[in-house]
């Protein structure tokens, strides 16, 4: 079995949302897809999208047990789509564009918040969809078996003919990147509806395509490939330089899509000069991506320093991306 991968350099993102739009413009703009994200951006240190996702308990145990967590509720985690007063604003000169209803939550509803007071506050942004992970927890907290993992590629599917809408796999998910369509329901068959998630636009690869998100990402910040195949950026930037991490390891589910983690500007002291000290924590960056973090981060700084003194650095070459086609090996 061949597992496909994905590596996000989050030094190159710039929280522009076009990989959200893409995402949403190609699955997800309608029918009972309207609240959700398959591919969306958060800002970090932030609450994430569902609100608090990281809480819910759920993935897998130290002892190997499948753990089965809370189900994020709408409109409470996700929020829902909201509505403006645009007839209004026709039909009235003095209107005020606004929402018909005030929202209270909802995706992206902290972004550029972050962590800190001035001049050492900080943010990053995390790109998030599924994880495609080799230890789906998903796929084992269904009782009917309508989830699989394709031989192929390791793309993880839900297999819509099977999903009776039990939602075991929202909760067993530690991610929360499986959301429930009530619109599917079928109340003759006692289905409530069916669980839908990010399906690595496996019409894409088939032809050799990278997923939408990754082709439009104007950073140039996402690589795909084969984990196998040593001649990809993936492989060269998980298992080669070894800069690239998993999102929250300890989860258990052995996630296929990767971070090159954030270096960190420095913090100022109360004279307004730079100290020797990260403003991001390296406490959190290892809560986030485990303890490998800062040997990423030193062999970025290592490599960016030869660049910058004009010499050879095949890490910076590939996360620089001159050619986007390179980026790609399907």
């Amino acid at each position: 079995m061949r597992q496909i991968a994905m590596v996000i350099d989050l030094n190159k993102c710039l929280g522009c949302q076009t990989c959200t739009a893409a995402c949403k413009t190609q699955w997800t703009n309608r029918n009972g897809r309207e609240y959700m994200y398959w591919n969306n951006v958060e800002t970090m240190p932030g609450k994430g999208y569902p609100k608090n996702w990281m809480d819910y308990n759920a993935g897998w145990g130290k002892d190997g047990q499948l753990k089965i967590g809370e189900l994020p509720q709408i409109p409470e985690e996700y929020g829902i789509p909201w509505e403006y007063n645009y007839e209004k604003v026709a039909e009235e000169k003095d209107a005020i564009l606004k929402p018909e209803k005030e929202p209270e939550w909802g995706p992206n509803w902290d972004e550029d918040v972050g962590e800190g007071e001035y001049p050492n506050s900080y943010y990053f942004y995390l790109p998030r969809l599924c994880n495609h992970c080799s230890k789906p927890a998903c796929l084992a907290a269904c009782p009917m078996k309508a989830i699989r993992k394709r031989e192929e590629d390791g793309i993880v599917l839900v297999d819509l003919q099977k999903c009776r809408g039990i939602r075991n796999c929202i909760r067993a998910c530690p991610y929360k990147k499986v959301y429930f369509n009530p619109k599917r329901a079928r109340q003759e068959e006692g289905i409530p509806g069916q669980t839908e998630k990010c399906i690595f636009c496996y019409p894409r690869i088939e032809k050799g395509l990278p997923p939408a998100c990754a082709k439009q990402c104007v950073g140039r910040a996402r690589h795909v490939g084969f984990l196998d195949d040593k001649g990809s950026h993936v492989y060269k930037l998980v298992k080669g330089w070894k800069v690239a991490l998993p999102l929250r390891p300890d989860f258990g589910t052995k996630p296929n899509v990767f971070y090159v983690p954030p270096l960190s500007p420095s913090k100022f002291n109360e004279k307004g000069e730079p100290i020797n000290e990260q403003r991001i924590p390296i406490d959190y960056l290892k809560k986030l991506f485990g303890q490998e973090v800062e040997n990423a981060q030193k062999m970025l700084q290592t490599e960016m320093e030869k660049k910058a003194k004009g010499e050879k650095s095949e890490l910076m070459d590939i996360l620089i991306a001159y050619r986007q086609k390179e980026m790609f090996k399907l």
